[in-house]
């Protein structure tokens, strides 16, 4: 069975053909900058590998292009859109609705727009992919899976607010949590890597443009730290996570900011775009940090103290951690950020190991010292497999 997954964002698609069950990777590639100057499409096959700049303007563009490269006699891998059995669909948000994978129809369509105002960024370009999806492979099942859907089991305590109850009941103001894809997908690999040792207690850290925490017990997500929306929790690279919420009265009262312009500042203007004043990439910034730069050393140490802050905050939820696992760009690739993380936590039997620390991310690699009581794992992510599995259990 052939499944092609896409992840659409606001102005990208990334995409990878599947044949499934056997998890093969028949293509992969993205569609970048679509809407805006010199947009791009790359294709990459067992034998190919081509990236072309071409005119894109829209969504539906994108994924035409793409579909030629799958179609395209020379270096396509598929005779006919008809071979593709599912398409599978990353939807950021799924609100209290979506607590699994579903088969997509003009019902969960209608409830993934009713959510577009808690993610504008994100559930917007995900039904603008799957409406278009549905033009192109009319013979496919078009399966959604939520980035939300893996913590709808954490506990009320956990998922609740401090405000009147109204607001859950009448209007599901609730934390949701996301990345939940990628923090379900690294814990299972960290199961299964450690297969026959004690692993009841992970928390995973996905570090990326967007960060999360989550606290996994038995599997199952107990509290992670995204909120109702994308911009709570840890700092990002240009959201600032969680911060007092009467700056943001303070803002508006008594300094004259628009409400629209401090959400657009704490959503694409804080974090460490904020900290260092316009950096957001953690390669630029640890580079500049040493080579001096004061505000950049700030930033990562500000960064790092928030991971610690959770951690912490997790280990006492769970009662104990068996594994601690960093995932996504910044977890899989950055050095001093796990370093500045692991270190001096010897309270909580967490001791890293500095020399295996130092490498970059291909495959499951472990960084703790044999005395550590804690197993430290740096475990690339694959949302995109994830979706493939998940839709392929749906479907088969």
């Amino acid at each position: 069975m052939k499944i092609l997954v896409i992840n659409s964002g606001s102005s990208s698609i990334k995409y990878q053909l599947f044949n499934m069950p056997s998890q093969e990777v028949i293509c992969s590639g993205i569609v970048e900058r679509i809407g805006l100057e010199n947009p791009k499409i790359k294709y990459e096959s067992a034998t190919n590998e081509i990236e072309k700049v071409c005119r894109i303007p829209d969504h539906k563009a994108g994924l035409q292009k793409l579909v030629k490269f799958l179609l395209d006699e020379e270096v396509g891998v598929i005779k006919s859109t008809s071979e593709i059995s599912a398409v599978g669909h990353r939807v950021v948000h799924g609100g209290s609705t979506f607590a699994e994978t579903v088969v997509i129809n003009d019902e969960v369509k209608e409830k993934i727009k009713d959510l577009f105002s808690l993610a504008p960024l994100h559930n917007p370009a995900n039904y603008e992919g799957i409406v278009v999806a549905e033009e192109i492979f009319p013979e496919a099942k078009q399966v959604a899976v939520f980035d939300t859907a893996f913590h709808q089991t954490m506990p009320v305590e956990a998922y609740k607010y401090a405000i009147p109850n109204k607001f859950l009941e009448e209007h599901n103001i609730r934390r949701y949590g996301f990345h939940g894809t990628s923090h379900k997908y690294v814990a299972e690999r960290a199961i299964e890597h450690l297969e026959g040792e004690n692993c009841s207690k992970i928390i995973t850290i996905h570090l990326g443009g967007g960060c999360s925490m989550t606290a996994i017990k038995d599997g199952k997500s107990i509290d992670t730290s995204l909120g109702f929306g994308p911009v709570a929790g840890l700092i990002m690279g240009g959201r600032s996570g969680d911060i007092d919420q009467s700056i943001i009265f303070h803002l508006v009262n008594n300094l004259g900011y628009e409400l629209n312009d401090v959400n657009n500042m704490l959503q694409k203007e804080s974090g460490m775009v904020g900290l260092t004043d316009g950096l957001s990439d953690y390669r630029d910034i640890e580079a500049e940090a040493e080579a001096g730069d004061e505000k950049c050393q700030l930033a990562l140490e500000m960064a790092a103290y928030r991971l610690r802050q959770y951690l912490g905050s997790y280990i006492a939820v769970l009662n104990g951690v068996d594994a601690i696992v960093f995932t996504a760009g910044v977890g899989e690739n950055s050095i001093p950020m796990r370093k500045m993380v692991c270190e001096n936590l010897d309270f909580f039997g967490i001791d890293i190991d500095l020399d295996k620390n130092n490498m970059k991310a291909r495959k499951i690699e472990e960084i703790h010292t044999e005395k550590s009581k804690v197993k430290l794992l740096v475990i690339p992510t694959n949302e995109e497999l994830e979706i493939a599995n998940q839709s392929f259990e749906l479907i088969k």
